[in-house]
């Protein structure tokens, strides 16, 4: 890794809640994050829920988001990497990123090693103890037949019943109220911790929670969470020597 270059990490913009246009402003934030950060990037990782709602049909892809496609088009396109990990809200997503944009794009958390450091990255639902009632419905939502039946509806209808239920039903998307729960009862400090028993790890990544959170997990790793774009507007960054939570203001 170029010392004098960064690697950025954001989550959870949900573009498209509660609609596109109420979600726009958010969007342009995103898009002059975007900017800012592509100046010094060594790579960007997107953690998943960048939209509230994404299916792909065989033709069709969701309306709107044309800002931050082509911001990420043009980044990927200087050259700068970028990972796409979907989230309970984009878990849809087929191969429209890596075809379109040439971004990767993963369904599992995965392992990535940075000047000497082991990062474990990935959304975060799902993950570690709890959260049952989710998990199963996560099953069904990804079972193959499941998606099959579901690109039979009309994409207008599908569209906007996703939308819908996305916001509407928790249990479906997945969220969690967005509190601290403390330690002992945050899934993915649990699940954190559990990993480490197989293998070190000197940082987990996730997102997911909403909720900005530094948490050490062992006598040298840490557990991040990315927060939100809706409420905190944050982000890790890492400057080849440590990893860190920042605010993004403009």
């Amino acid at each position: 890794m170029n010392s004098l270059k960064k690697i950025y990490f954001a989550s959870d913009q949900h573009l498209g809640a509660p609609t596109i246009q109420d979600s726009l402003p958010r969007e342009q934030k995103f898009v002059r994050w975007l900017d800012i950060v592509k100046e010094d990037a060594e790579a960007i990782f997107l953690l998943g829920d960048l939209f509230d709602f994404w299916f792909e049909y065989k033709t069709v892809v969701p309306k709107g988001f044309v800002r931050v496609l082509g911001k990420l088009a043009e980044i990927k396109d200087s050259g700068i990497p970028i990972y796409f990990f979907v989230g309970n809200h984009d878990l849809w997503m087929v191969d429209y990123f890596e075809k379109e944009l040439n971004i990767p794009v993963y369904h599992h958390p995965k392992e990535f090693v940075f000047s000497n450091k082991i990062f474990f990255i990935g959304h975060g639902d799902g993950l570690g103890p709890g959260d049952l009632g989710y998990k199963r419905m996560k099953k069904v939502f990804t079972n193959p037949f499941s998606k099959w039946l579901y690109r039979w509806l009309h994409p207008d209808i599908g569209m906007k019943l996703g939308q819908y239920l996305s916001v509407k039903n928790k249990l479906i998307s997945g969220d969690e109220d967005v509190v601290f729960l403390g330690e002992e009862k945050e899934w993915l400090v649990q699940y954190a911790k559990k990993k480490l028993k197989e293998k070190h790890y000197d940082y987990f990544l996730f997102g997911h929670r909403h909720l900005p959170m530094e948490i050490s997990v062992g006598e040298h790793s840490k557990y991040i969470n990315t927060g939100d774009w809706i409420t905190h507007f944050t982000y890790a960054v890492f400057d080849s020597k440590e990893l860190l939570l920042k605010t993004f203001e403009k």
